[in-house]
């Protein structure tokens, strides 16, 4: 799609406006975007995006269910990292981290990934059933494929009888 300001490059912006019901669509380059004072944020971490939620005071009388644990002094044995620490801060301190405070992320992660706490890969929301299917069917391949290079055989059979459930 080419960029309706410059009409040149390729559009790589894509904004929706909707006023009083009416959609309008418009498509620019990166360079226009800009020239138009529109900033793009491609993707925010995921340390700072738990730090922003952990921080954030809930808007009822209720406490966020790790307001409470990020008082705790607990500290992760690896790094020394503790949560009043990641509050401040907008990195954990090591991998271990998540494990070590997964009672207190996980409701954060949730809630920042629509109730979702596992990584389901990048398949976009307007993909038919049928070609999500497809997807999950190679996935599947691909892990049928390391189990066998790996000489996991039991992972391996149980990996094969989820791709015969396919139609």
């Amino acid at each position: 799609m080419i960029c309706q300001s410059c009409k040149e490059k390729t559009a790589t912006i894509h904004l929706t406006e909707i006023t009083s019901g009416q959609r309008c669509e418009t498509h620019l380059c990166q360079d226009c975007a800009r020239q138009q004072g529109l900033t793009v944020k491609t993707q925010m971490p995921l340390n700072e995006l738990l730090n922003t939620l952990l921080s954030a005071q809930p808007k009822t009388g209720n406490p966020a269910p790790s307001s409470v644990s990020v008082q705790s002094e607990h500290a992760c044995p690896s790094c020394g990292m503790t949560l009043k620490r990641f509050a401040a801060e907008p990195l954990l301190g090591c991998p271990n981290d998540y494990a070590e405070f997964q009672v207190e992320l996980l409701p954060l992660i949730e809630q920042s990934h629509n109730g979702k706490s596992r990584h389901c890969g990048k398949v976009p929301a307007g993909t038919s059933d049928q070609d999500r299917k497809e997807i999950q069917l190679i996935q599947l391949r691909r892990k049928l494929e390391q189990a066998i290079k790996n000489e996991d055989y039991e992972a391996a059979a149980k990996i094969r009888d989820q791709i015969k459930q396919y139609p």
